[in-house]
């Protein structure tokens, strides 16, 4: 294990884990938040014909809004 020296010259051998503050988690929670808005809002206006054209129902909807990164079906993204 390899020492690093502190400013004062001391040795440190772990790095300094940085702490995400109040604001930064508000921001990021919120982010998700609209974005799951947004996906909930753009497939309520779909048609069912539309929604069954990709896969899914509109009872679905909330799901599929809240776990935009995986598929119900099991089926890998092809990212």
């Amino acid at each position: 294990m390899s020492s690093t020296y502190d400013t004062i010259g001391l040795p440190r051998t772990v790095a300094p884990v940085r702490t995400i503050g109040f604001f930064e988690r508000f921001r990021v929670v919120f982010r998700k938040w609209r974005e799951h808005r947004k996906v909930h809002a753009t497939l309520s206006g779909l048609s069912d014909w539309e929604l069954q054209d990709i896969g899914t129902t509109r009872s679905e909807i909330d799901y599929v809004a809240s776990h935009r990164d995986t598929d119900p079906r099991g089926i890998p993204s092809g990212e």
